[in-house]
């Protein structure tokens, strides 16, 4: 599984002429109504097509340049731009903020926004890709550069890449832990499982595994361990003539006491009730 500005990047990435050419916006003067205006510096890709985009030049003054495929605005800190939507163009926000990288991705088809997609993550830290965004503040007063100015655009395009794919690699394996946590709990539910048992058996801490189920599952875990041996209850109680004691046993419930409370708060009947209903249901079914 892969983060979908992997494959919008790799081919901006690995081209020799991926960025077409730089531009730079300036921040010096009111924002006109509608722009788009931030507190953190942001890069403005055009991935495919093309589009108007205005901004305020070295000078002050608002422009209007035509962006093909491969053409980088970068906008400092409270600078502002304005996209024209008119052609058919996909376009890619990245916005590097101090504690996080957030991007939106655009298609718009010439009538109306085909699809879309944003998100964000964490940065690790407040110095990665500071710098070079502190070099293309500089180079903003050199545009001739271009050549470096590339360079550090595709050294920040290939930091978000990173950045949101071992997020991707992270959630994909804290998915796996616990459903591998929970096909544990449906083999050994008979068990006297505790949390510090289960967390000790997949070598994480107990507080990471009630977070892991609250994230991943957004259950605790006595609540699914108590899921997993209420099911298994009721297939007792509708197949065999056990005692409501006996059953509670058999699940892994110590207290049949417990056993019944949680199973009428679970079913609104107590295992009696419930296995004499199920019984009169399936033999109203066989006459």
């Amino acid at each position: 599984m892969t983060h979908p500005l992997f494959s919008v990047l790799s081919p901006v990435l690995e081209a020799t002429n991926g960025i077409r050419q730089v531009y730079y916006a300036g921040n010096q003067h009111p924002v006109p109504a509608l722009a788009y205006q931030v507190d953190f510096p942001r890069l403005e890709l055009i991935l495919d097509g093309e589009q108007v985009m205005e901004w305020e030049d070295e000078q002050g003054t608002t422009q209007a340049t035509l962006l093909q495929a491969g053409d980088v605005l970068y906008v400092p800190a409270k600078g502002w731009n304005s996209p024209r939507w008119q052609m058919p163009v996909r376009t890619l926000s990245i916005l590097f903020g101090k504690q996080q990288l957030g991007f939106s991705l655009l298609h718009w088809n010439g009538a109306g926004f085909d699809s879309s997609e944003k998100g964000n993550i964490g940065r690790r830290g407040p110095r990665v890709g500071a710098f070079m965004l502190q070099a293309l503040n500089e180079l903003a007063w050199h545009r001739s550069d271009q050549q470096t100015a590339k360079f550090l655009v595709k050294g920040l395009l290939s930091h978000a890449v990173d950045l949101f794919s071992s997020s991707v690699q992270t959630a994909s394996r804290s998915q796996a832990l616990f459903s591998a946590i929970r096909q544990h709990i449906e083999v050994y539910f008979r068990e006297p499982l505790t949390r510090d048992s289960v967390a000790k058996s997949f070598y994480i801490s107990p507080n990471y595994l009630s977070h892991l189920f609250q994230k991943s599952g957004g259950i605790g875990l006595n609540e699914y361990l108590n899921y997993v041996r209420l099911e298994q209850a009721k297939n007792l109680l509708k197949g065999y003539d056990m005692k409501v004691k006996e059953v509670a046993h058999a699940c892994g419930f110590t207290d049949s006491n417990y056993f019944c409370r949680q199973f009428k708060k679970s079913t609104e009947r107590s295992p009696s009730e419930y296995r004499r209903q199920y019984r009169s249901q399936f033999e109203q079914e066989q006459a």
